[in-house]
């Protein structure tokens, strides 16, 4: 039976811990409670009806074993241990149906690790004194719910009390909601632009009576999502095509993909279209905070908070290798389309990015690069990549690979 994981350090916050555990098992819900504290737990962690898992216990999983000594480290080694076992931890563990965590910096380090290692979609909630501020770090492309704790972690006080029971009751509610059924139709991961908006639309008219697509914003985070399903399983396949997030991980943009983008089709062989959407362009935010190093470039003011600037050929053969380099490493069935008449809706003639030595140098690189054969096909068109005809063509060749 599913059980609902309580998590933090019971040396610091034994109190809170308990708190939350008897709120929950006052719900019916049955409850495991994980200690994170290098020192003795406090007597409160001790609960009734709760399944008390020690940090000697979580300690073993790392990766020098139940022999780390890791209470008489130093607080950031402790830490450090302690994430890398917690996430371990919890990939061992076949009971997790919702997982709620307290801390502060220390506390949301180690508890967010293992949270990341849970499916989408298993109920995540975090109490942490950092939660108003960035927590990307934390959340990272999982659906962990950040709540804010309003006063320090300290003990419990009426703010604490009011907060921790929310939390208690809104992770129990979670896991008693009934999951959104699926309706059948197996699911595809698609990567979109603004300026790939019309062909992405397309091909989900096409597809959607029997697929469920599921379009994902390239913005970095967006590409590393979609990997995330893809590799859980919980994707038929992927429809990449905006691949610009490989334009800002390698010319220093904002909006990066991370180095081990692609990585996941080569790992589990999943049916790929892909194309190149949008690698026309790195994004940045205001001017000012576009790098000296590309002062007098082609720039387009997206909005007064994003700027693109235009990549130019050597940019492109760079971005084409790199691509290059990744598709070679894809033995499951890949479609790599090229729209020779250009790559977004600023790359057409008489538009801001339209340059087609800078396109020709992309295509040619990647044309070049890639060791073709039955199984990993490129398909050039002579078409813009926002033609209807194009997406039709990508959404032919998806049924093809997944008929």
């Amino acid at each position: 039976m599913k059980r609902i994981y309580v998590v933090g350090t019971a040396d610091t916050k034994g109190e809170e811990l308990a708190f939350i555990a008897t709120r929950i098992l006052a719900e019916g819900t049955r409850v495991t409670l994980v200690d994170l504290g290098t020192g003795d737990p406090s007597p409160e962690a001790n609960v009734p009806g709760a399944e008390f898992v020690p940090a000697a216990e979580v300690v073993a999983h790392g990766p020098a074993g139940a022999s780390d000594d890791v209470a008489s480290s130093d607080r950031g080694r402790a830490v450090a241990a302690m994430t890398e076992a917690f996430a371990a931890f919890v990939e061992s563990r076949g009971d997790i149906g919702a997982m709620l965590g307290i801390g502060g910096g220390g506390g949301t380090a180690m508890v967010t690790a293992g949270m990341r290692a849970l499916p989408i979609g298993v109920p995540k909630v975090m109490v942490s004194t950092l939660a108003s501020g960035d927590v990307s770090p934390y959340v990272g492309v999982s659906d962990i719910v950040m709540m804010p704790s309003i006063t320090d972690l300290a003990g419990l006080n009426r703010i604490s009390r009011a907060v921790l029971d929310k939390a208690a009751r809104a992770i129990v509610a979670m896991t008693q909601s009934p999951a959104v059924a699926g309706d059948g139709r197996p699911a595809v991961g698609l990567t979109m632009f603004g300026v790939t908006t019309p062909c992405v639309t397309a091909i989900v008219d096409q597809l959607k009576a029997t697929r469920d697509c599921l379009v994902f914003h390239a913005t970095g985070t967006g590409g590393r999502t979609m990997e995330k399903l893809a590799d859980s399983g919980m994707l038929e396949g992927v429809l990449d095509v905006t691949t610009t997030e490989i334009c800002d991980l390698l010319m220093g943009g904002v909006l990066a993909a991370g180095n081990d983008r692609l990585d996941v089709v080569a790992r589990t062989r999943i049916p790929y279209v892909g194309s190149v959407g949008a690698l026309d362009m790195v994004n940045f935010w205001a001017p000012d905070t576009v790098p000296p190093a590309y002062e007098g470039r082609n720039f387009y003011r997206h909005n007064p908070n994003v700027t693109l600037m235009r990549t130019t050929a050597r940019e492109c053969l760079r971005i084409g290798e790199w691509i290059g380099d990744k598709l070679n490493a894809c033995e499951g069935p890949v479609r790599f389309f090229l729209p020779e008449k250009g790559v977004s809706s600023l790359d057409v003639e008489g538009a801001p990015f339209f340059d087609s030595e800078a396109d020709a140098a992309l295509f040619d690189a990647i044309d070049r690069s890639v060791e073709w054969n039955r199984d990993r096909r490129l398909i050039r068109l002579p078409l813009h990549i926002n033609d209807p005809a194009f997406a039709s063509a990508l959404a032919d060749a998806y049924l093809e690979i997944t008929s």
